[in-house]
């Protein structure tokens, strides 16, 4: 499901997506669909030809209404029917997007490489929810070994909400069952340190 575009970055792993409204297409995504700790790619066209950019992390969001504490003039009554003119919403939602890695094509299956993309993305490259395939493979390395390398990243550039955000994605990893055995055991152990540590760092 495409989400939106890119309209803007504040660093090399941080971009602002605006999120497609009913003005720009007939079924504009639903508020579930671009929740905190989604998964997206950025994919787009280039030279007449397909390109993945990146995979993210959405880790923040906000609306941005113009008509906010307007306090310019207005009318005393209702206004006439026939001389009212069109109005144009300029509301948007912004979400804010860490980029963790690419989904790279291997001989048989996609795989993921974690770590922060070199490429910039451009302005308008389409922004899609990654399905929980992509998100799967994403968390495979070449050889199809379960992997989690964007752990530091996260807690690094996630913003406000950084160790939140980073539990959430644990947790989430944890409850899909991609990782067994040792990585998995791994995977629960960390979960319970954020979760202590949040706790803790609540209490100070």
């Amino acid at each position: 499901m495409r989400l939106g575009k890119v309209v803007k970055s504040n660093s090399h792993c941080d971009y602002i997506v605006e999120l497609d409204d009913e003005t720009s297409r007939e079924n504009p995504p639903k508020p579930d669909d671009f929740g905190f700790g989604s998964f997206v790619r950025l994919e787009g066209r280039i030279a007449g030809r397909d390109r993945h950019w990146a995979v993210g992390l959405i880790y923040n969001s906000q609306l941005f209404n113009p008509m906010f504490l307007n306090m310019g003039p207005r009318l005393s009554s209702e206004p006439d029917p026939v001389f009212t003119p069109d109005l144009i919403s300029e509301t948007r939602t912004l979400l804010w997007t860490i980029l963790i890695g690419t989904l790279e094509q291997g001989e048989d299956m996609p795989y993921g490489q974690h770590g922060i993309p070199k490429a910039i993305v451009p302005v308008n490259t389409a922004v899609y929810r990654m399905t929980p395939d992509e998100i799967y493979r994403f968390h495979l390395n070449e050889a199809q070994r379960p992997q989690f390398c964007y752990y530091s990243l996260l807690l690094r550039c996630g913003g406000t909400f950084a160790s939140q955000l980073t539990q959430q994605v644990v947790t989430e990893l944890v409850d899909s069952s991609l990782f067994s055995g040792a990585d998995q055991r791994a995977l629960k152990v960390l979960c319970k340190e954020l979760s202590w540590k949040s706790t803790m760092g609540a209490m100070r």
